[in-house]
């Protein structure tokens, strides 16, 4: 009989609950069509909205904090490797042995106190505070379910009132269970519009609270490991004392002289390989006899085909009279494509002289990063062949081959194209010589001499090396 009352309880309770979601969700229904009015405080709708953002912001701050706490233990770990490391090569004999193994023992042991006070003061407090959201939050909700049923009494007590034919008994049966549901309902209410907003206030002192400690936390961190970094430091100094002997020197950057010169053997090659072909190809005079435009100039205003700026040095007729001239000099500069221009020219001449006037064409020397590139006329008397710039040594640099330069802070250095005799050997080498120069800066490395050996020596084979850029900076 027992079990029969338990059961039958149990139906009931079941039967009851269902009953009411049944109601609930018939009085959600009218009240978004319209047909039953629905009670609404905008200030507990308010306290709500508050509630949500300062449980959003609450979740998020502590994801993060403990992804700042991940972090300090991953450097944690990262520093004590390095110190063990020290410890490794740290040798024996060496002053300041013991020094560094207790320096290594207290970094361990400041990271762990560090991530530890981490965890009590600011983790801690973060899940505590935390911790009063989901019970707050389920009670926001029930609270809305009881709204839903006392808005169902209160409508289900006036539609009785309202009837034709009243029935005093369900009447007074409504009443009273419209008063329950509206105690019931208050007393809830009354409880979340006292506590919501108190809750909402609280935010500000705890994150003030929690940013404090961490602060704080964080200040007395890396003062400590300031007093270790710097115990360490003196430790280090007193070995270099002793061993100053074999003191590390500063490097230029590795040389990559067989690739350097490789590239430019290949860009030769092509160069080489492409100058017979232009110098096969002459222009063919026109139908009607009119003479032929040099490609290597332009009349109307004065300005050169960027054809010419790759070959510095080449010079160009200032009259269609003086057609062997030009030729002898743009091959001895330019190679095959200056050559075939100064035969272009001659056959203008020769067609031309007696009807169309002489034509005065300017030339301009080319260019490369503002230095004149041209003939012997551009060159300075007083500077090497092929002059480019001055570098002036900001650090020592020690050779360490036998092409290389010596150098001490403030030596200056007249810097020149590099040469490879081997290439030079060949016809259009002289319009390379812009693009070795950028090849070579790119590489790091610069051809030149000292300033003081040129003027005492005046023997650029003697006296020339490389010398990294790096070491130097531009003067002129």
């Amino acid at each position: 009989m027992a079990e029969l009352g338990s059961k039958g309880v149990t139906a009931g309770k079941i039967a009851s609950n269902v009953q009411k979601k049944l109601t609930r969700a018939q009085e959600k229904v009218l009240q978004k069509l319209g047909k039953a009015d629905e009670t609404k405080d905008e200030q507990f709708e308010q306290c709500v909205q508050n509630f949500n953002k300062q449980l959003s912001e609450g979740t998020r701050l502590q994801k993060d904090l403990r992804t700042y706490l991940a972090s300090v233990k991953a450097m944690h770990e990262a520093s004590k490797k390095l110190t063990e490391c020290l410890q490794e090569v740290y040798e024996p004999d060496w002053p300041g042995r013991d020094d560094t193994n207790k320096i290594a023992e207290n970094n361990d042991l400041l990271w762990t106190d560090f991530h530890q006070k981490l965890v009590d003061q600011a983790l801690l407090t973060m899940d505590t505070y935390l911790g009063q959201f989901p019970d707050i939050k389920s009670r926001i909700a029930k609270r809305g379910r009881k709204l839903v049923d006392y808005d169902s009494a209160r409508h289900h007590f006036e539609a009785l009132q309202t009837a034709k034919k009243k029935d005093e008994t369900k009447i007074a049966k409504a009443e009273e269970e419209l008063v329950k549901a509206q105690k019931v309902f208050e007393e809830m209410n009354v409880d979340l519009q006292e506590e919501l907003p108190s809750l909402w206030n609280s935010r500000v002192g705890f994150y003030v609270n929690t940013f404090q400690s961490i602060a704080g936390l964080e200040e007395n961190f890396h003062k400590e490991m300031s007093k270790l970094n710097q115990n360490l430091h003196d430790v280090l100094l007193g070995l270099d004392k002793q061993y100053s002997g074999n003191a590390f020197p500063v490097k230029a950057q590795p040389r990559k002289k067989t690739k350097l010169f490789a590239r430019l053997r290949k860009k030769m090659s092509r160069y080489r390989d492409s100058t017979p072909a232009k110098a096969n190809k002459s222009p063919s005079p026109p139908p009607d006899g009119s003479p032929i435009t040099s490609p290597e100039t332009k009349t109307v205003n004065h300005e050169l085909e960027p054809s010419t700026l790759e070959a510095p040095g080449a010079s160009i007729p200032k009259s269609p009279s003086q057609p062997a001239e030009a030729a002898h000099a743009g091959a001895e500069a330019a190679g095959s494509e200056a050559a075939a221009g100064a035969e272009a020219s001659k056959t203008e001449a020769d067609s031309g002289s007696s009807s169309l006037p002489a034509v005065v064409v300017e030339t301009f020397p080319a260019t490369v990063n503002g230095t004149v590139e041209g003939g012997a006329s551009s060159e300075r008397s007083d500077m090497p062949p092929g002059f480019l710039f001055k570098v002036q040594a900001m650090h020592d640099y020690v050779a360490t081959d036998s092409d290389e330069l010596q150098l001490k802070a403030g030596d200056v250095v007249l810097v020149i194209p590099f040469e490879n005799p081997e290439e030079q050997l060949d016809v259009g080498a002289t319009a390379m010589n812009s693009r070795l120069s950028k090849l070579q800066r790119d590489e790091g490395w610069l051809m030149g001499v000292k300033e003081s050996d040129w003027i005492q020596h005046k023997e650029l084979d003697q006296c020339r090396g490389v010398f990294p850029e790096n070491f130097t900076e531009r003067v002129q």
